[in-house]
């Protein structure tokens, strides 16, 4: 999110270019699937909607290319779409209007127009959702393509950055005078809550959107969170975090919602995630139902100890709810993914802007709006496809909600069982500068038939290729395939039964 983060780009960035051909230097090596050892079902793949939704979330072609695995004409090309799943809508802290007492929001000299996400209350004078303190038309953008992510088959998450501004100690909504000092005033702590929960209940009377969680830490032990800050975001200590839980579940039982699961407490780090983890007391930790993450720690990060302490020890889901980098090529986030799934081994995966104005971490990058105000002067305007796009479509359109992901012997390769369709999709990549014949041994499956034309389909992002279909065959229990340097493949191998 802030673009401080450039550890992920030394974990194996490397540009995908040039042409596929093979060469003469070459790696030989075998990948044993395990299907005995199941590391969960899997979830699914997202995005946090925020600030390119305030944007674009009106353009139902983004919504396709994100949303759905059609093939989506974007640009005058068909392209495959990601078939994201999770979408993450940020519940805003800004507003425009004063108050009758004569307050207003005050606004960090640094933070960009189109980061300042408008809120739904706006006036402390009333707790009552359909009083005049309330404005529910507010941030009509992101709500379009939280309901088109939604009418496409998405499930969804609420998390908030910041309170409302007016709940601020200095009424800044990019944070306190400083770093680590608490801005949330002390008696907003349960408003704050009844906040959140009004939200999730507007959207499941009103937008038909049945949030599965509510977060409402964003990333709140960070360094960063201070009145100049550039975004949306607020420090909140551990000992805060603990009693701002117990009112968030209140909160939300009151209005029916007993069923929305709580997640915290997004953490910038898995470091820091083990230590909120270890400083929650019993009670704290049975209000959290799962987990949350970002993985903006890169290859050092702690993710077997987190998954051992909140999963094996807990028994909570696990999430990495936010991720992004700047590497252009992609390949090191995709490492980074495949890192996750072989230590932290959670069971949903999001990108933080699939849309970003800074082209390095986009998918699809754009130009924002201009203007102060709620309403831009200027519109907002779609750029191009990046090679993170194709990347993620490699994970994304194969490794599917509900499939099983189960054990493989190498750390740059990823498994997922399809059982209902008796299918088997493996993503690997070759990070090293030769080309790779990876054989990946099936010897631990009772069957695999493969297709009855004997073709095993694969895809191939790199040297060339953006999303390129191509074909290997099967060889009674094993497959061959031929990975140039740098690059990605996926393949999905049929009839493959346990």
């Amino acid at each position: 999110m802030i673009r401080r983060r450039t550890l992920l780009a030394g974990a194996g960035a490397g540009v995908l270019a040039g042409t596929f051909v093979s060469g003469t230097a070459r790696a030989d090596s075998a990948v044993a699937v395990d299907p005995t050892t199941n590391w969960g079902v899997w979830e699914g793949w997202g995005t946090s909607l925020s600030w390119w939704a305030r944007a674009l979330g009106d353009r139902d072609d983004l919504a396709d290319l994100f949303f759905t695995t059609g093939s989506v004409t974007y640009g005058g090309k068909s392209l495959p779409g990601l078939g994201l799943n999770i979408a993450r809508y940020n519940a805003g802290a800004s507003s425009w209007n004063e108050t009758a007492s004569g307050d207003r929001m005050v606004v960090s000299n640094h933070i960009q127009p189109w980061k300042r996400i408008e809120g739904f209350w706006q006036d402390w004078t009333s707790e009552d959702p359909t009083s005049a303190a309330w404005n529910w038309n507010a941030d009509a953008n992101q709500r379009a393509m939280l309901l088109k992510a939604t009418q496409r088959g998405a499930i969804s998450e609420l998390f908030a950055k910041s309170p409302m501004w007016w709940m601020c100690k200095n009424h800044n909504p990019s944070g306190a005078a400083g770093v680590h000092q608490e801005n949330i005033q002390s008696w907003n702590y349960r408003p704050y809550a009844s906040y959140l929960a009004a939200v999730a209940l507007r959207a499941k009377e009103n937008w038909g959107v049945d949030f599965v969680s509510v977060e409402p830490f964003n990333e709140p032990s960070a360094e960063y969170w201070h009145a100049q800050n550039k975004q949306e975001g607020c420090y909140m200590s551990r000992g805060v975090q603990k009693q701002i839980l117990p009112y968030l579940r209140s909160e939300l039982d009151k209005r029916g919602l007993s069923g929305t699961k709580i997640a915290a407490s997004d953490e910038t780090s898995m470091t820091a995630a083990v230590a909120t983890w270890d400083a929650f007391d019993g009670l704290t930790r049975s209000l959290v139902d799962r987990v949350n993450v970002h993985g903006y720690e890169g290859a050092g990060a702690p993710r077997a100890q987190l998954y051992t302490k909140a999963v094996t020890e807990s028994g909570k889901g696990l999430w990495n709810s936010e991720t992004g980098n700047g590497d252009s090529s992609g390949l090191s986030l995709a490492l980074s993914i495949l890192a996750d799934f072989r230590e932290l081994h959670p069971t949903a995966w999001v990108y933080w802007q699939v849309m970003d104005n800074n082209a390095n971490w986009a998918m699809i990058d754009y130009t924002p709006g201009t203007g102060s105000g709620v309403i831009p002067d200027t519109p907002a305007t779609p750029g191009s496809v990046r090679s993170k796009y194709y990347l993620m479509a490699q994970f994304s359109r194969h490794i599917r909600p509900g499939m099983k992901i189960i054990q493989t012997d190498d750390p740059l390769t990823v498994a997922a069982l399809d059982e209902k369709n008796d299918k088997l999709v493996i993503v690997a990549a070759n990070n090293t500068n030769t080309l790779k014949n990876i054989t990946f041994d099936l010897s631990r499956f009772s069957s695999v038939a493969g297709r009855p034309d004997g073709v095993v389909r694969r895809w191939n992002t790199g040297a060339g290729d953006t999303y390129t279909q191509r074909s290997t065959t099967l060889n009674r229990k094993s497959v061959t395939i031929h990975v140039n340097a740098k690059c990605l493949q996926t393949v999905e191998i049929e009839g493959v039964v346990v």
